[in-house]
């Protein structure tokens, strides 16, 4: 991590001062970068959004495939300049120490939401007539990772070039919540949720113990929430169509 320049000497190092951010050779974006930077965030966010409240699945299908290409071209270039490496997006040998840690945390946590629903009173599971199966189990994990690549891989990387690691843990975590409207619980588990992987992220650098995890909490949430309130675990303006 560089340190504050303390002479006029030091001040004038082309190499800019890093706040904040805790993975190595990552610095503060400076000048046409940084306008480079929020563009792409916009731009991904937009066509995301365009994505979530098309009023057709084949509207809807052409936006994703449009959204998906966009990050991926985004991502190879950066890759490319030397800009990321596949550890810094998280793609890299997961670390046993902080893979224990994520999924531990994450049994821990959907068993205790399980457990305080049940003695609650409540009938787990909530929606008898709609469960996952095991193939909707694993068609959900990868989409969990997907979800995990475009939350960290692409957002909370940019986020953490623009303001450095911390700040990046809670935009990203915004960002993603938002992106759950208007569901109510979508949008207030995701909160919480994306708060847990983007700091885990921040701190481990691995996407694939966090979509097993991001798995894990869905299925926990179709577990013990109405589908009254869930809709199917729906956005945007399937949602409000349910």
């Amino acid at each position: 991590m560089a340190a504050e320049p303390k002479t006029l000497s030091a001040a004038r190092s082309t190499t800019p001062a890093v706040r904040d951010v805790n993975f190595p050779g990552v610095t503060i974006a400076t000048g046409l970068r940084r306008h480079l930077v929020w563009a792409e965030i916009i731009i991904v966010f937009v066509l995301l959004e365009l994505a979530l409240w098309a009023p057709t699945h084949k509207i809807r299908n052409r936006w994703a495939a449009i959204s998906a290409l966009t990050i991926l071209a985004v991502t190879v270039i950066d890759m490319l300049l030397d800009r990321q490496s596949l550890q810094r997006l998280g793609l890299g040998l997961p670390k046993l120490f902080g893979t224990s840690v994520v999924l531990l945390s994450g049994v821990a946590t959907s068993a205790f939401l399980i457990t305080l629903v049940s003695r609650a009173g409540a009938q787990v599971p909530a929606n008898p007539t709609w469960f996952p199966t095991l193939q909707s189990t694993w068609g959900y994990v990868l989409w969990a990772l997907i979800q995990e690549f475009i939350l960290q891989s692409f957002f909370f990387n940019r986020w953490e070039e623009l303001y450095g690691s911390s700040a990046a843990v809670w935009i990203a975590s915004a960002l993603f919540a938002a992106v759950h409207l208007p569901s109510p619980v979508l949008t207030v588990g995701t909160l919480i949720g994306a708060l847990f992987f983007c700091e885990m992220f921040r701190r481990y650098r691995s996407i694939y113990p966090l979509a097993i995890v991001h798995a894990m909490m869905g299925v926990t949430l179709a577990l013990i929430t109405p589908d009254s309130l869930l809709h199917h675990m729906r956005v945007g303006l399937g949602y409000l169509r349910y």
